[in-house]
């Protein structure tokens, strides 16, 4: 009777620890996680600070040779304002779509004037510009990845009982396509200006 209650204390202990093992794997993999996606999203603030430095000197070449543009050299400037002073990944994300359409309304006007594509300073920005759009790209897909990552995890079953345990929370803070860019902009060839 000893021996059985020995063996039967000890499988109990063994299968704790097994348990125990096992959800601080589990933990360790999510808490790598979370900071997986805090280092991607980083590296996607890099490239929107970036984007943001460049956008007052591209926002002044063409102040100068589009005066009457003022409404939407004014919104790309407000939308700079916002992203700069988003605090969290969902207020930079919605601020960033706001800079979006803002750049892409500034890019219109900018083909209505040849002069300003014409001109060195607004060509050199407008690749570098190019580049970090890019680069922005790149981060926000290593970024949502990263997102998918940690929720499919937390999500899985042993892991959502150690997620519920430890207090990981779902991250819903994903770049999403704007409405707008599921429609098909409209090209005119009219009369050259």
């Amino acid at each position: 009777m000893n021996r059985i209650l020995i063996f039967v204390l000890a499988a109990v202990v063994a299968a704790g620890l097994v348990v125990a093992l096992k959800g601080g794997g589990v933990y360790n993999e999510l808490a790598a996680q979370r900071e997986a996606i805090n280092a991607a999203w980083a590296q996607v603030d890099v490239a929107l600070q970036r984007r943001a430095d460049l956008i007052p000197n591209l926002v002044e070449t063409v102040k100068g040779f589009a005066a009457q543009e003022r409404s939407v050299v004014e919104a790309v400037a407000n939308a700079r304002a916002a992203l700069i002073g988003a605090r969290h990944p969902a207020e930079k994300i919605e601020a960033n779509a706001r800079l979006d359409t803002a750049l892409g309304r500034l890019l219109v006007v900018v083909e209505n004037y040849p002069n300003i594509r014409s001109s060195e300073n607004f060509l050199r920005l407008q690749d570098e510009l190019a580049g970090t759009e890019n680069r922005i790209a790149v981060e926000r897909r290593k970024y949502n990845e990263a997102v998918q990552k940690f929720n499919t995890a937390i999500a899985l079953f042993p892991n959502n009982v150690v997620a519920g345990m430890f207090n990981f929370q779902r991250n819903d803070a994903y770049f999403r396509t704007q409405p707008a860019a599921q429609t098909a902009p409209k090209v005119s060839f009219g009369e050259p200006r």
